[in-house]
C-alpha cells in the first residue's frame, strides 16, 4: 500500500508497507523512515498513573487536576498533528502555559529572521523545475532529510539542476549522478563565510578564489537556491538566516534566488502554524494574566525547566516513543506512543496517543512552509489521538465542557 512518511517534515508520499502490522518499508531505502518504523514495532501499553496502569478516564481525570494545580504550566514536546495542536492552543488559553516545541531552538532561528527581516523561501516543485544551482549552506542537507535531494529531481534527466555546492557542509555519499559537486571552505567559522560571500555577491567582483567564483556562480545562475538546515545552525543562527536573505535580494535585482529552509519535523511547523492562525503569535508564547505574551528567549523551554519558572510539564511526543521529556523532578504529563509509558518514573501521568500516518488520520505542514499533507491511518486499533485525549483532560477540567473561547489576537499581529 502507499504510505506518507510523517517521520521527516519531506513528508515523502512515494513510499510504501508491504505489511502495515509488521512496519516495512517499500520503494526506499530511507534510514530516517526505517529508524521511525522500528521505533512503532514496540509492544503495546496502556495509560500509567504514578507507575500504575490506569484507564484512559483515570489518567485523563489525573492529569486535568495536576494541570489545575499548576500556576504556570509548560507545554512541551508538542509533536502532534494540526488537529492536535489546535486542541492545546484551547488548553493553553485555560491554563495559562507556556508552548514550545522540542526543536523550539531551531525553529527560532527562521521565525526571528521572519519577524526581523522577511525571507524568501522557494519550494520543492519550485527547486524541482526551475534550480539551476543548489548551495547547501553549514549542512549536507541528506544526513537528516535523506530523500532532499530526490525530492527535488537531483539526477533526473528533466532537472535543470546541475551543480550542487556545500559551503562549510562535507559532502555526503548520497549525491546523485549527473550532478558536478563542489565544495567551497573558509576559515571554519559560518558567519564570517557567509559574510564574505555576501560581500562578494554585493560586489558582483571578487578575488579568484573559491568564494568569488560562488559569487560569480549565483549571479550567472537563472535560479539559485540557498538551502540552510535550522537544526544544524550555532546559536544566534538567526543572523545568519538574515545574510542569506540579504544575499537573495541582492541576487534578485538581476536573476532569481531563493533560500530553502530544512527542518519542522516532529510537527514543528504545523504546530507553529496552527498556533499563529489561531493567537496571531508563534510558539513560545504564555496565555497569561495580561493576555497573550510572545517572546522567543524569556519563553525557551530549556531556559524555563532549568530555572525551574514553571512548576509542572505536559510533554507531547506523538512521533517517536524514544523523544520522551526532559530530566527534570518537576512533575510531568506525557502524551506519548504506547512504547513509550514504560520508560517514564514512576511520578508521571502517562497517555497513550496514536501517531498520525500510522494509527491515525491528520494533517502535518512539509517543510517548505505552506504546503499542508494529509496522512491517513494504515493500521488498525491503536490509542486515541492527540486531539482527543487532549479534549478529555479539558472536559476533565472543566467539568464535562471542553468548549471556550480563543485568544484573543494581540494589536498588530506578529511582535
Amino acid at each position: 500500500m502507499t504510505w506518507t512518511c510523517p517521520f521527516c517534515s519531506l513528508l515523502c508520499d512515494g513510499f510504501g508497507l508491504s505489511d502495515p502490522q509488521a512496519l516495512q518499508l517499500q520503494g526506499s531505502d530511507c534510514p530516517r523512515a526505517i529508524a521511525g518504523l522500528k521505533a512503532q514495532r514496540g509492544g503495546p501499553d496502556g495509560a500509567r498513573v504514578d507507575g500504575a496502569a490506569a484507564s484512559l478516564d483515570a489518567a485523563a481525570a489525573a492529569a486535568a487536576e495536576r494541570l489545575g494545580r499548576w500556576r504556570q504550566p509548560l507545554f512541551g514536546g508538542l509533536a502532534t498533528d494540526v488537529a492536535g495542536a489546535r486542541a492545546l492552543v484551547r488548553l493553553a488559553h485555560r491554563t495559562g502555559a507556556v508552548c514550545d516545541h522540542a526543536d523550539g531552538e531551531a525553529l527560532m532561528h527562521g521565525i526571528r529572521a521572519l519577524q526581523d527581516r522577511g525571507q524568501y523561501q522557494t519550494t520543492l516543485g519550485e527547486i524541482r523545475e526551475r534550480a539551476d544551482l543548489i548551495v547547501c549552506v553549514g549542512t549536507p542537507a541528506v544526513a537528516h532529510y535523506p530523500e532532499f535531494f530526490h525530492r527535488c529531481g537531483l539526477g533526473d534527466a528533466a532537472s535543470p539542476c546541475r551543480r550542487l555546492v556545500f559551503l562549510d557542509a562535507p559532502v555526503p555519499d548520497r549525491v546523485p549522478a549527473g550532478v558536478e559537486v563542489q565544495a567551497v571552505s573558509g576559515n571554519g567559522d559560518l558567519f564570517a563565510d557567509v559574510q564574505e560571500l555576501a560581500a562578494l555577491v554585493h560586489l558582483r567582483r571578487g578575488p579568484e578564489t573559491p568564494f568569488g567564483a560562488l559569487a560569480h556562480a549565483l549571479h550567472d545562475a537563472r535560479y539559485a537556491v540557498l538551502v540552510w538546515e535550522a537544526g544544524q545552525l550555532p546559536a544566534h543562527g538567526a543572523l545568519l538566516v538574515e545574510a542569506l536573505a540579504r544575499i537573495v535580494a541582492t541576487l534578485n535585482l538581476t536573476t532569481r534566488a531563493a533560500t530553502f529552509a530544512l527542518g519542522g519535523s516532529e510537527g514543528a511547523y504545523a504546530v507553529n502554524q496552527a498556533f499563529t492562525w489561531l493567537t496571531g503569535l508563534p510558539l513560545r508564547t504564555r496565555a497569561g494574566p495580561v493576555g497573550l505574551e510572545h517572546d522567543p528567549v524569556r519563553f525557551a523551554a530549556d531556559r524555563l525547566i532549568a530555572d525551574r519558572a514553571v512548576d509542572g510539564v505536559l510533554w507531547v511526543s506523538s512521533f517517536d516513543p524514544a523523544r520522551g521529556p526532559p530530566d527534570t523532578d518537576l512533575p510531568i504529563i506525557v502524551l506519548g506512543p504506547p512504547a513509550m509509558g514504560a520508560q517514564l518514573s514512576s511520578g508521571s501521568v502517562f497517555l497513550p496517543v496514536a501517531t498520525p500516518g500510522l494509527d491515525a488520520a491528520g494533517h502535518l505542514f512539509r517543510t517548505d512552509g505552506g504546503i499542508v499533507v494529509p496522512l491517513v491511518a494504515v493500521r488498525e486499533g491503536g490509542p486515541p489521538t492527540v486531539e482527543q485525549v487532549v479534549t478529555r483532560i479539558a472536559d476533565a477540567q472543566e467539568g464535562g465542557s471542553s468548549a471556550g473561547p480563543l485568544p484573543s489576537r494581540p494589536a498588530g499581529g506578529l511582535s
